[in-house]
């Protein structure tokens, strides 16, 4: 079966949230943890093998990055359980810069994390959603209004209502016009 992912391009603290769908968490295996790493590709350093090691903290940072989304979302203080697991993920695979040299470039400085695989990989994943949750626009993060749906976005354009405008808006449009003339008939 191929997983097709319905919403990437977001943030990545987005895109980590959609990966749990009205149609079934789309990282509950290796597979499909590998398969969204392969979507999220130059977005995050490279993992390796997956595992179940990985696929459990990823999971586990989603979970804690959708309990503080909701609540800095509806302007309240997020849960310490979620800032608790965040925090732990970023502390378990601390990052440093590496000085390097580059013929073509000179000097480089190179961003470098210690730990585990799936602790490096928790932790990218934890800082990218302290960013959004430090950023002014996280209040902008928008929940898809397609029935159904449960995607989220930071829209690009202030009218901006779905996910995926081929997708949720059609099937709203259809259902419109269905309603319009279904006395019609």
């Amino acid at each position: 079966m191929t997983t097709t992912f319905p919403l990437t391009g977001e943030p990545l603290a987005l895109d980590l949230l959609n990966t749990d769908t009205a149609l079934g968490d789309l990282v509950a295996d290796p597979s499909g943890l590998a398969a969204w790493l392969a979507e999220q590709e130059g977005r995050l350093a490279p993992v390796g093998e997956v595992g179940e090691a990985e696929v459990a903290a990823v999971r586990g940072v989603r979970e804690a990055a959708r309990a503080a989304f909701d609540a800095v979302r509806a302007g309240e203080r997020p849960p310490a359980g979620a800032l608790a697991v965040l925090n732990g993920a970023l502390a378990a695979a601390p990052v440093h810069r590496e000085l390097g040299w580059s013929e073509e470039a000179g000097p480089t400085a190179a961003a470098r994390r210690v730990g585990t695989p799936a602790g490096r990989l928790a932790a990218e994943l934890a800082e990218a959603v302290a960013d959004l949750l430090t950023d002014p626009r996280v209040g902008k993060v928008r929940a898809c209004e397609g029935e159904g749906c449960v995607l989220v976005f930071l829209p690009a354009h202030p009218r901006r209502r779905w996910c995926v405008a081929s997708a949720c808006g059609n099937r709203a449009r259809v259902a419109r016009y269905y309603a319009r003339h279904k006395g019609e008939a």
